[in-house]
C-alpha cells in the first residue's frame, strides 16, 4: 500500500513564522522549505505536499471570503489526498474550523486545524509538536479508510471536534477547550483515539462544498445595563438577516417587556434569533427559569450546547442555503455535523 498523502495548507498565523535572529522580527518562511525547519517530518510515514495562501492572513483579518478560498482548495485537491492539515492563527481558528464543518458536506477525510502560541523558530515553541501530531493524525488509517472523517482542531496534545472548540487562553499552550464534547484523541506516549466520540460516516456520499454564506448577522452579548435604545439601534439595521444572542447561564435574559417586544418584532419579520449561552460549557434550556420562558414563547431558537463560533457558522450556512423561515428553527436545532448534543 502507498503511503497516505497529506496536503498541508498554510493560511497564516504564528505557526508559519520564524524569527530573524539578527533583528528579532518575525517573518513568514517559505513552506517549500518546511523540512529544513522541521526535519522530524521525514520520520512520518506519509507524503506531505504544501500549499500556502498567496498572501498569509493574520487570523484577526480572517473572514468568510477566505473560508470560501480554503474550501475551494479542499475541493480541488480532495481526490488527490488522503487528509488535510490547515495551519491557521489561533485567535479565530474556532470560527474558521466551525464554518468549514458545515461548508464541507459529506466530508469523509480528516481536515485538521492547528497553530501555535509561539513561532516555529522560537526555542520553546509549541509549533513543532502541534504540526507533527496533526499530520500524523491526518495520516492514520484503519481498514483502508481514514480514522478521522471530520473537521478537527489539534492543540497541546488533544484533538477536538472543531465545531465544539473555543479559544480560552491567549498565553498558555493549552489555548483551546471543548467543554461540551470530550476530545477525539489524546497524544501522550501513544496516540489514543476515543472511538465512541468520532463521527461515523454512513455510505460514501460525494463531497458537496457550500460557498454561499450569509454575513448579515448580528452577534449581541447580553449584559446587565444594556439600554433599550442600544438594542433597538442594532436591530434597526436594514440588512440584518439573523441574530445570535449570547445570554446568561442556561439561556436567560432580563424579562423587562421592552426586550421581549424588540425580539418579537424581529422574529415577525422572519429574521431568526438564536439563543446561545455566554458560558464556556453547558447548554441553553429555555423555560427552565422564568427569565427565559418568554423567549421560548415568541419563537427564539435554542442553540442548545453549541458554541458561539459554531452557531455563527451554522447560521451563515443555513441562511446561505436559503432555508425557508418556517423550517429554519427545525434545521438549526437539529445536529448537522456533531456541533450540538
Amino acid at each position: 500500500m502507498s503511503k497516505p498523502h497529506i496536503l498541508l495548507i498554510y493560511t497564516g498565523g504564528t505557526i508559519g513564522m520564524i524569527k530573524d535572529f539578527k533583528t528579532g522580527a518575525l517573518k513568514n518562511f517559505n513552506f517549500d522549505e518546511l523540512l529544513k525547519h522541521i526535519p522530524e517530518l521525514r520520520l512520518l510515514d506519509c507524503q506531505i505536499t504544501t500549499q500556502s495562501f498567496k498572501t498569509p492572513i493574520d487570523s484577526s483579518n480572517m473572514k468568510p471570503e477566505y473560508w470560501v478560498t480554503l474550501a475551494e482548495i479542499i475541493e480541488k485537491n480532495y481526490h488527490d489526498f488522503d487528509g488535510f492539515v490547515v495551519l491557521h492563527g489561533s485567535d479565530t481558528m474556532s470560527y474558521t474550523a466551525s464554518a468549514m464543518s458545515f461548508m464541507l458536506e459529506n466530508l469523509s477525510k480528516p481536515l485538521i486545524f492547528t497553530g501555535s502560541q509561539l513561532p516555529i523558530g522560537d526555542l520553546r515553541t509549541d509549533a513543532k509538536e502541534n504540526l507533527i501530531t496533526s499530520i500524523q493524525i491526518a495520516a492514520v488509517q484503519e481498514k483502508g479508510k481514514p480514522k478521522v472523517q471530520e473537521v478537527g482542531l489539534y492543540f497541546e496534545y488533544k484533538l477536538y471536534r472543531a465545531n465544539r472548540t473555543t479559544k480560552i487562553n491567549a498565553e498558555h499552550f493549552e489555548a483551546f477547550a471543548s467543554l461540551n464534547c470530550p476530545p477525539l484523541a489524546e497524544s501522550g506516549v501513544h496516540l489514543v483515539f476515543n472511538d465512541h466520540v468520532l463521527l461515523k460516516k454512513k455510505g460514501q456520499k460525494k463531497l458537496k462544498v457550500h460557498k454561499n454564506l450569509e454575513t448579515g448577522i448580528l452577534l449581541i452579548k447580553m449584559f446587565p445595563g444594556l439600554h433599550k435604545e442600544t438594542l433597538s439601534h442594532l436591530l434597526s439595521w436594514k440588512d440584518v438577516k439573523g441574530v445570535i444572542l449570547e445570554t446568561f447561564g442556561s439561556g436567560n435574559v432580563t424579562n423587562e417587556p421592552w426586550l421581549t417586544h424588540a425580539l418579537s418584532e424581529i422574529i415577525k419579520k422572519n429574521i431568526p434569533v438564536v439563543n446561545v449561552t455566554q458560558c464556556s460549557g453547558g447548554s441553553v434550556t429555555m423555560g427552565l427559569y422564568e427569565t427565559s420562558t418568554q423567549l421560548k414563547e415568541i419563537g427564539v431558537i435554542s442553540g442548545k450546547d453549541s458554541t458561539t463560533e459554531a452557531a455563527l457558522g451554522k447560521m451563515m450556512f443555513l441562511l446561505g442555503k436559503g432555508i425557508k423561515p418556517s423550517l429554519f428553527k427545525a434545521h438549526f436545532e437539529t445536529p448537522i455535523c456533531g456541533e450540538m448534543t
